[in-house]
């Protein structure tokens, strides 16, 4: 897997097979000579055209006419308020029924690393019913995107920095594993080192009540996806009073450390793998994998692991498929449930010796496009995980918990734990072991947990809900597969969402809804597919 960890992947972002449609920021849109101002008195945004997305945004074509974009500034520091400011990206779409409008509904896809501004365009047929009373808005978080964005290093340093092993087995392996990570962090802080100390959670959470000030809107209606729920849940905490409508889909634990967090991944990715083995399974000669069993389909994944570390496999163009990326396309491809077809194909081709569908999805989530340009999405992510996580293990307190992950996930386990070592080094110290986000007299939070969450295990619902505190977190459980609940298209969960966020009405604590979608068929795409999200 990717030597970032990702705490929870963009959720919008994986809907989708074909080239993303995505949206920039038009210099028109400014809201003028930047004033930092702590978090208080935002000056009202200047909305105007969007362009076409960055980079580092993951590129593509700019948004339809009726989406407008604009710049917000904010603090740098907000230890120094009235200093140096950074500029933040703003995307919405107005409220269809003027009328009735509700006022804005601020969105976060996760990552953390994910632009808003590309994500939110792509996405918004999804939302439909909501845009009917609210402003869609989102926005690219500090490092992000447009907004002051880390960067580490460039296109052709990444695909070699990608394709290293991941799992190393000898000295000299760990060396160069060691050495790849020091090479990343050292780009890292000779291109981003002003921002590096910046972009945690706290100051997003403290730029998330610029903007809704800047909005003109009294309280924030918002809607946090994966790492968005942990963002979501730090802003409740710090800002109780402020917290109108809000829904936390996909969530992150947040009593977790990044160890623990990275154990409950490696379990959850193992879980989702064996529902989409027995799935197979279900369908007989339907489907393409070799296996009678579920068991039996995750051993030949673990034997092609095995042999791709020896020798890799046909990619695209001179790019192998290795070790590390076949398993990074198969962790993509648990996202959703949509794209268990291209993990059926891409698997049984890669039995075949063509790795390009694998490599794909791989570079999915890595933010690497068709032309061989990264989003800064890899580095974000990086960014704000070490800014965030006091986490720092050496090499042999990592080799030392290696065992257990390995029990967890065997597919999975020795890739999340080496991944351990990703903020070891870091130029910047950590924030926290775990977020604080307890939000005592906020108004009530809906919580919706996935029991077939790969990224953000079930669990961590109900400690959020816990942590959030009384009368505050309100559990809703979706039986389903994929990250995400309300973008898998079931209706009791959209049902129960739009309903609380459109008419007030909370759902009963403890509600549950049941998957009714049937598999979808596989299918052979006409391309591999764009990026997808971390």
């Amino acid at each position: 897997m990717s030597r970032n960890l990702p705490r929870g992947a963009a959720v919008g972002t994986v809907a989708v097979l074909a080239a993303v449609l995505a949206g920039g920021c038009s210099d028109s849109g400014k809201e003028g000579k930047p004033k930092a101002g702590g978090t208080k008195g935002a000056a009202p945004l200047k909305w105007g055209e969007c362009e076409a997305p960055t980079p580092a945004q993951g590129g593509g074509q700019a948004p339809p006419k009726d989406w407008q974009c604009a710049t917000l500034h904010v603090p740098l520091d907000y230890a120094k308020p009235e200093g140096e400011t950074i500029p933040l990206a703003l995307i919405r779409a107005k409220a269809r029924d003027k009328e009735k409008r509700l006022g804005s509904l601020v969105f976060n896809f996760g990552g953390p690393g994910g632009s808003g501004v590309s994500t939110l365009p792509d996405a918004a047929k999804e939302y439909e019913a909501l845009r009917e009373r609210y402003d869609l808005v989102s926005f690219d978080p500090r490092g992000v995107g447009r907004s002051a964005p880390v960067h580490c290093e460039g296109n052709k340093e990444l695909d070699a920095y990608y394709a290293q092993d991941n799992t190393p087995t000898t000295p000299q392996q760990e060396k160069a594993f060691l050495d790849g990570i020091e090479k990343y962090q050292q780009a890292c802080k000779k291109n981003s080192g002003k921002v590096l100390p910046h972009v945690g959670t706290e100051n997003a959470a403290r730029d998330l009540d610029r903007i809704r000030q800047a909005l003109g809107d009294e309280k924030l209606n918002y809607f946090g996806i994966s790492y968005g729920t942990e963002l979501g849940g730090v802003y409740a905490h710090l800002f109780p009073k402020n917290v109108g409508r809000a829904v936390f889909d996909a969530v992150v634990d947040p009593t977790k450390t990044s160890e623990e967090g990275a154990l409950g991944q490696a379990k959850g990715f193992q879980l989702a793998l064996g529902n989409f083995a027995q799935d197979c399974v279900n369908r007989g000669d339907a489907c393409q994998i070799q296996g009678s069993t579920a068991k039996e389909i995750e051993a030949n994944i673990i034997k092609l692991q095995k042999e791709l570390a020896a020798k890799p496999i046909e990619g695209i163009g001179d790019r192998p498929l290795t070790e590390s990326a076949a398993t990074n396309g198969i962790a993509q491809a648990l996202y959703s449930r949509e794209l268990w077809p291209l993990l059926e194909q891409g698997l049984d081709e890669a039995e075949g010796g063509q790795g390009q569908l694998l490599l794909a999805l791989s570079d999915a989530l890595n933010g690497r496009d068709q032309n061989g340009n990264y989003s800064n999405i890899g580095a974000a992510n990086t960014a704000i995980n070490c800014a965030d996580s006091k986490g720092r293990y050496t090499l042999a307190q990592t080799k030392a918990k290696l065992a257990e992950f390995r029990a967890a996930s065997p597919v999975f386990g020795d890739f999340l734990g080496w991944a351990m070592m990703s903020c070891t080094g870091w130029p910047v110290p950590g924030a926290w072991e775990t977020p604080d986000v307890s939000a005592p007299g906020a108004a009530p939070i809906l919580v919706i947990g996935n029991t077939g969450d790969p990224a953000t295990p079930y669990e961590g619902a109900r400690k959020m809900v816990e942590r959030l505190g009384p009368g505050v977190g309100v559990e809703l459980t979706y039986k389903g597969e994929g990250h995400g609940a309300y973008n898998s298209g079931d209706l009791c969960v959209q049902q129960a969402v739009n309903s609380y966020l459109l008419d007030g009405k909370v759902p009963a604590a403890s509600t549950v809804c049941t998957a009714t979608q049937p598999p979808t068929p596989a299918e052979s795409p006409a391309a591999p597919p764009e990026p997808l999200g971390v």
